[in-house]
């Protein structure tokens, strides 16, 4: 019985450490695409987001425990067009790791599957936080996450052949659901079109071209750069012939540039999530909008 028993034990621990090495090890470099993750591969993947939604993308350091993550992953997924470029490829360098190289397969950049906006004319550091690419805050429009899931799926069952079917399953309805919510979404918010929004940084261009609204205002000097007392002096004289319905800003964002304007102006000042994690509401990428579309309803009212 003993013997039994013995061999009963040892073969639940063969399966738990088969178990443990069909798992996908996923390095997400933003909580979105953590969360996407999630939504395709269940419990055939174990995700580690390097960053959280009160952190500014694009400011990261590559501390040792990210380092580790990174070297143990085989596959990370990561907005690109430029936004880690501060820190990203010293993390791809420390790892040692060969298999999330740039053009490896293990190596997967989202905005290579979604049309950017604002592509700069000239590249000029003298201009701020430009990106060569385009605008990399793409995660901000529906439309755009939904473009990522179906190639993400793809690279999902490349790296991972015995669960492909679990991926194409997932991928299948998390879209079909995806879609009905996003309707809904553009249903909800279809009073905004036209809404003129003053932003503290340029990380909603995606968003204001889905919803419409119209940025009369940046509170940022140059992107990436506080405002300053002048440069708010000159937003605030702006606002007087193209008036303003609302301040937006990230959870991450500087509070200050936007409360001195709120202050002067009786504005209302919205604080977006930005992406999974930015507050309480913003569990998942279904309540990321959902919380998204209701602070906006409310302070359009």
């Amino acid at each position: 019985m003993k013997k039994l028993f013995h061999i009963a034990a040892m073969g639940l621990l063969a399966l738990g450490a088969q178990r443990a090495q069909a798992d996908l090890k996923v390095l997400a470099c933003e909580p979105e695409w953590g969360a996407l993750v999630k939504e395709l591969a269940g419990d055939k993947a174990i995700v580690y987001v390097a960053t959280t939604g009160l952190q500014d993308p694009h400011h990261i350091e590559a501390r040792p425990s990210l380092v580790a993550a990174a070297r143990n992953t085989q596959l990370l997924v990561c907005t690109g067009a430029e936004l880690e470029a501060g820190w990203l490829p010293v993390l791809i360098r420390q790892s040692g790791n060969s298999a999330i190289q740039p053009g490896k397969p293990g190596n997967f950049e989202a905005a290579a599957f979604v049309r950017l906006l604002e592509v700069p004319a000239r590249l000029d550091r003298a201009d701020g936080d430009v990106h060569a690419a385009g605008n990399p805050h793409i995660q901000t429009d529906p439309r755009n996450i939904a473009l990522v899931a179906k190639p993400l799926a793809r690279r999902l069952a490349e790296l991972d052949p015995a669960n492909a079917a679990t991926y194409q399953a997932r991928s299948a309805d998390f879209l079909a659901r995806w879609k009905v919510a996003t309707e809904r979404w553009e249903k909800e918010a279809a009073p905004l079109r036209g809404t003129p929004v003053v932003v503290q940084h340029k990380a909603f261009v995606y968003l204001q071209q889905w919803l419409g609204l119209a940025e009369v205002a940046v509170l940022e000097p140059k992107p990436g750069v506080e405002p300053t007392s002048s440069h708010l002096g000159a937003v605030l004289a702006g606002l007087q012939a193209r008036p303003a319905r609302m301040i937006l800003r990230a959870a991450y964002n500087d509070a200050r540039g936007a409360q001195w304007l709120a202050e002067r102006t009786t504005l209302p000042i919205v604080v977006l999530p930005f992406t999974v994690g930015g507050n309480e509401q913003a569990k998942d990428l279904f309540s990321l909008f959902d919380d998204t579309v209701q602070r906006l309803m409310k302070a359009g009212r």
